[in-house]
């Protein structure tokens, strides 16, 4: 897949097929509206491409303001080639772009950058100056343009909409299983193996410490059944969200076990992958009360992930340079 960065000095050689947003999380709505671009432009012999924008429009319509993300620009790409997106093009967001009417939008960026011939948005896309133009406004916008538009309906969970923001609250509440059926995957958390306290070892339960990223989405303080891609395996473990009450508040950090199986991470590249809360974090009055909640959280984990076995294991992520 291709990645562009600002709108393409060249077009494709057969029709541009599109679609537009920012696609944080990559959840099953998104998944269907990519899905959509690809197979429309496999039946017209066009070439599939996604509109995205860095940084996030949040970020410059509201400064200063704080906003937690599901995934990373690294999870994106990967996410749009799997599907087999042809070109990504990743568009500055400016005040200048911001500022551009429904018109021009569609004037300056889909019909003179793109080129576009056919347009796939959700049902409740907006754009322009203030959101100003919704999907009606575009319908009629592209005929002028000379490129067709296509709704397509939000994918339905459980009788809600699968949304970004409804799986942000999923998560914050430590709801990972059902922010795992909207995102179509379990959560995912990755960073570099840092040197803990080594009180886990102590008690018999060593752990890989994990910072954790300030701009992701965190799943609420406890401990949880996941699983865990590391050394290009995937093993069963148990992790823990908090910052260790029972001995006084530290760094919030990410620890993880691996049932099963000793070996040495320090410095090593991981992903944690969430796959149902045990419990909510606790403050213990003694160290012997905390080993023995631990064992019985480790048995409950062992248990979920034994159930997990009957549904695909998930696929080992590719390793990144440190």
């Amino acid at each position: 897949m291709k990645v562009t960065r600002g709108l393409p000095t060249s077009r494709p050689a057969s029709c541009p097929v599109l679609t537009i947003g920012n696609f944080d999380g990559q959840h099953l709505g998104h998944r269907a509206l990519v899905q959509a671009v690809v197979s429309c432009a496999q039946q017209v012999n066009g070439f599939p491409m996604v509109l995205s924008f860095s940084p996030h429009p949040v970020e410059v319509l509201r400064p200063g303001s704080v906003h937690k993300f599901l995934s990373d620009d690294d999870e994106k790409r990967a996410f749009f080639d799997r599907l087999g997106v042809g070109e990504l093009v990743i568009l500055p967001f400016t005040k200048e772009l911001a500022s551009l009417g429904p018109e021009d939008f569609v004037g300056q960026v889909l019909r003179d950058g793109l080129g576009i011939r056919k347009l796939f948005v959700g049902e409740n896309f907006v754009f322009g100056k203030g959101r100003s133009g919704g999907v009606k406004d575009l319908i009629e916008l592209g005929d002028k343009a000379d490129f067709s538009v296509e709704p397509i309906a939000p994918v339905i969970v459980g009788e809600e909409v699968v949304s970004s923001t409804r799986i942000r609250k999923c998560l914050t509440v430590g709801d990972v299983v059902q922010g795992a059926q909207c995102l179509g995957r379990p959560y995912m958390l990755e960073g570099i193996v840092i040197p803990g306290e080594k009180r886990g070892k102590q008690f018999g339960w060593p752990t890989a410490n994990l910072r954790l990223p300030g701009h992701r989405v965190l799943p609420a303080d406890g401990v949880y059944a996941t699983q865990t891609v590391c050394k290009g395996e995937c093993l069963d473990s148990i992790a823990y969200i908090g910052t260790r009450p029972t001995f006084s508040e530290g760094e919030r950090l990410l620890e993880v076990h691996m049932f099963d199986k000793a070996i040495q991470l320090y410095g090593e590249h991981i992903a944690v992958f969430f796959i149902e809360r045990v419990r909510g974090d606790m403050v213990f009055a003694n160290v012997q009360d905390l080993v023995n909640q631990m064992d019985h959280d480790g048995l409950r984990a062992k248990g979920i992930l034994r159930n997990y076995l009957g549904q695909p294991r998930i696929p080992a992520v590719q390793e990144r340079s440190v």
